[in-house]
């Protein structure tokens, strides 16, 4: 018996149709075109003959950008301009769709080479916010402004409530933690690198007084350090 073409064109993707069927639940969005969800997860070092997702990406950026600034306008009425942008600033910065990512567990989905994955390359916090502003762009082309809209404000219904305050990036709040506790300011060590001269990856220790050290992963010290200090915030579930 023939399998259904979509059936077929499932079973010849990266991902598999039975990470798809796991992936659209986590999402709760079923792709109509499944190689356009795979496009979404693929990045750049996996090499294939199908595209990576930074072109979804610029699409899901602006996507996002549209859907959060129309979400802040109607519920902060009283806010002038100024205050919105700060707010839309937070909300759709890396870091932020990284946690939204990190949250969904993305990191099993993403296609990555061979070598970049022995390195971690997929656990990347550049890498997940990345794949999340691309998977928007997908949910976009593939099921319009709606379904998008919908997957959104699912992920960020938390955090649009909260005061900007709350929504400091990860090293920041680590650093005002630490002092509020009159704890030693924290403390980030290179612990290797790896990769070419023009494309290396970092691994960072953060050490934050008497807490066991955590691990960040980034193309850059600043990401590798935002990534450690994100890893700190969730394992000890401080927000």
């Amino acid at each position: 018996m023939a399998l259904p073409n979509s059936l077929v064109a499932v079973l010849q993707l990266d991902l598999g149709a039975a990470l798809q069927r796991k992936l659209e639940g986590l999402l709760d969005y079923r792709f109509k075109d499944p190689v356009l969800c795979e496009h979404a997860l693929t990045h750049g070092s996996r090499q294939s003959k199908r595209a990576d997702y930074q072109r979804l990406e610029f699409l899901g950026d602006r996507v996002l950008s549209l859907v959060i600034a129309e979400d802040l306008f109607s519920r902060f009425s009283t806010e002038q301009e100024g205050q919105l942008a700060a707010r839309l600033s937070l909300l759709v910065r890396g870091e932020t769709c990284a946690l939204v990512g990190q949250k969904l567990g993305l990191e099993e989905f993403i296609i990555v080479g061979p070598t970049e994955k022995k390195k971690g390359v997929q656990r990347m916090t550049s890498v997940v916010g990345d794949v999340v502003e691309s998977v928007i762009g997908a949910i976009y082309l593939d099921g319009g402004l709606e379904a998008a809209r919908k997957f959104i404000l699912s992920c960020w219904n938390d955090m649009l409530a909260k005061a900007p305050a709350d929504l400091k990036d990860a090293k920041t709040f680590v650093q005002e933690w630490a002092l509020a506790r009159a704890l030693p300011l924290p403390q980030y060590d290179v612990t290797e690198r790896t990769g070419l001269e023009h494309a290396p990856i970092f691994t960072i220790s953060l050490k934050v007084g008497p807490y066991e050290t955590s691990v960040g992963i980034g193309a850059s010290k600043q990401a590798a350090e935002m990534a450690a200090a994100h890893a700190f915030i969730s394992r000890e579930a401080l927000r």
